[in-house]
């Protein structure tokens, strides 16, 4: 909750608490989670470099705990949102195809809580990774098909956010404003924080279009969005 609503210092604190009870139990893979968690402050507080250790360590804790649990594929596809933001293209792929290797687990693989990771998400997780990349040649057709799924309204859209910022690199003026016209008015619904950082992170590719009217009119609502959260 308090990561939605953008709030870092008690978010870190709380999962700093979940880290150190669930190393004092030896539950390895609440620790290994609660790392990861810990991790995404980092990485959307634009502090990228500050997530990768935390990562490494939530990686090797997950190898620690139960095999049969997606643990260890999520912190890859976390870390794949990491490098990408680091530049890193060959390190992001390889860890998107070692999150892909979830698909082979059978059963039980996440308890719906603070596990949640099931590889259905990693179609958006990779559009959004290569957008970042500056690769909406071959980020489009990931995100398109992830639009296709059954989304909750959050991770819709995020999706939406990633495909105006796929036309942005491309300048493609209409499709930059048809995505996140949809994606303000998703925000709008949610109220959510991660919705209305993810758009305002995506101002500065607005400022690099050609002079339009409308571009200029998604500037202020997204201003307006962002001091109403």
């Amino acid at each position: 909750m308090f990561f939605d609503a953008r709030d870092d210092a008690l978010s870190a604190h709380c999962y700093t608490l979940a880290a150190s009870a669930a190393k004092e139990a030896c539950a390895y893979d609440l620790w290994a989670c609660a790392m990861t968690r810990h991790a995404y402050v980092e990485l959307y507080a634009g502090r990228a470099a500050s997530a990768v250790p935390l990562l490494s360590a939530a990686s090797r804790i997950a190898r620690l705990g139960d095999s049969t649990l997606s643990t260890r594929y999520w912190v890859s596809a976390v870390q794949a949102e990491v490098h990408a933001a680091l530049g890193d293209f060959d390190a992001c792929v390889r860890a998107l195809d070692a999150a892909e290797e979830v698909h082979t687990l059978s059963g039980q693989m996440h308890n719906g809580g603070w596990l949640r990771f099931d590889g259905s998400r990693l179609a958006e997780e990779r559009g959004a990774c290569y957008v970042t990349l500056g690769r909406p040649d071959i980020a489009e057709n990931a995100l398109a098909s992830a639009l296709a799924e059954e989304l909750s309204p959050r991770r819709r859209g995020a999706v939406l956010v990633d495909l105006a910022a796929a036309g942005a690199h491309r300048g493609d003026v209409d499709q930059v404003v048809h995505y996140t016209d949809k994606a303000l008015g998703v925000a709008g619904q949610t109220h959510s924080g991660y919705l209305s950082t993810k758009l305002s992170g995506l101002c500065p590719r607005l400022t690099a279009l050609p002079a339009d009217s409308r571009v200029s009119e998604l500037h202020q609502r997204i201003a307006a969005l962002s001091r109403a959260a």
